[in-house]
């Protein structure tokens, strides 16, 4: 199933995928190295209702490779996925790519003992599995 969003303002997540984001705390963020490779990583996060993005922060951030690749290539993607029974087996998950955008304050709305830099990733594309309500079973793709 594809979606389009066409209104600015209008959220790219459903709600059931807001409850999954602001459930969890790990992820894994893929970003374009210099040299063209891709780098996979997992961060910490928060889903920030106020901009409608994923904010990924933590500590040595400002310092890290992937805000040193975000800055160069803001070309990103981040999953937040876990297993919600392994008997029987029930995985769900969100896979959104957009565009990365660093930030010199608010890591520690992350969490308090993180950098004050972070990267606020703005939604292009979502794709989820085991979260929708309508579609429990299936995937959910949107574009904006």
């Amino acid at each position: 199933m594809t979606q389009e969003i066409h209104d600015e303002k209008k959220s790219a997540f459903t709600s059931e995928e807001i409850a999954y984001l602001q459930s969890q705390r790990l992820a894994r963020v893929a970003t374009v190295g210099s040299n063209g490779q891709p780098h996979v990583v997992p961060v910490a996060f928060r889903y920030n209702p106020e901009t409608g993005t994923i904010d990924v922060g933590g500590r040595g951030f400002a310092q890290s490779k992937k805000r040193r690749d975000a800055q160069r290539n803001p070309k990103v993607a981040i999953v937040v996925d876990d297993i919600a029974s392994a008997k029987p087996w029930d995985v769900r998950g969100i896979e959104v790519r957009g565009q990365a955008e660093v930030l010199l304050t608010g890591g520690q709305t992350i969490n308090p003992r993180f950098d004050s830099e972070m990267v606020r990733i703005t939604p292009t594309h979502v794709v989820s599995w085991g979260i929708n309500v309508e579609n429990p079973d299936g995937m959910a793709a949107k574009e904006k």
